[in-house]
């Protein structure tokens, strides 16, 4: 299955505020239910156990609402990490979560060396081109100390049918454009290891995960 780039209606706003409300709403249930909070969660405590940290900064880039983030917060909190969480998106709109919020762009990254222990991502990787996948996480290796977290979907055939199939649990129309849209776009578990081993980072590692997800830890040198 070839990969096919295309522009998703979220990334540009498309919609009423209404239909854009419900399209978040969307991911929210999304990740909830197939794998998103899980896949996030397993990563930082995986990082949180090596490198021996029970408290971790943590900067989450496209973030949206901030329902993953938050929601990763609160699970960890019970295994006996603590997480602080900053949200960035480049739509100050979608920013409506508790945490420190800043809108700024992904790719040129608004903050210092070495400001947080982790730069996260769910759901945005495919969103990029190869060229601006490589960009993306070597500029999260640049604002991070430990670790990038990459969150996001493996393109697959079964997985297209599945997003097909789910069609009637949508509540947007955004959504109903936007989901196989997103998997035709990923990236397979072999590409990602491809493209960035070229990247900055000491060691890349991929797992498998839940319904079509992969976590993807790029460690820093």
């Amino acid at each position: 299955m070839k990969r096919v780039p295309s522009v998703e209606l979220l990334d540009s706003d498309s919609g009423t505020p209404a239909e854009i409300a419900a399209s978040l709403g969307d991911l929210r249930r999304i990740n909830r239910w197939f794998g998103g909070v899980a896949t996030t969660a397993n990563m930082v405590a995986r990082v949180a156990r090596e490198a021996k940290q029970s408290c971790l900064s943590l900067l989450d880039v496209a973030a949206g609402s901030g329902y993953v983030a938050e929601t990763v917060r609160c699970r960890l909190q019970l295994r006996g990490v603590r997480l602080q969480v900053t949200l960035l998106d480049r739509a100050p709109s979608h920013l409506r979560n508790g945490n420190r919020m800043v809108a700024g762009d992904a790719l040129l990254l608004p903050f210092r060396d070495a400001g947080f222990d982790l730069l996260s991502c769910n759901l945005f990787a495919h969103h990029l081109s190869p060229q601006e996948l490589l960009r993306f996480v070597d500029e999260g290796l640049r604002v991070c100390r430990v670790a990038v977290l990459i969150n996001d979907l493996v393109r697959h055939p079964l997985h297209l049918s599945l997003v097909y199939a789910g069609m009637p649990l949508y509540h947007s129309r955004i959504t109903r454009h936007d989901a196989p849209a997103s998997v035709r776009q990923a990236y397979t578990p072999a590409e990602m290891q491809t493209l960035l081993a070229q990247s900055n980072a000491a060691r890349v590692e991929i797992h498998r995960h839940y319904l079509f997800r992969m976590g993807v830890i790029a460690w820093k040198q």
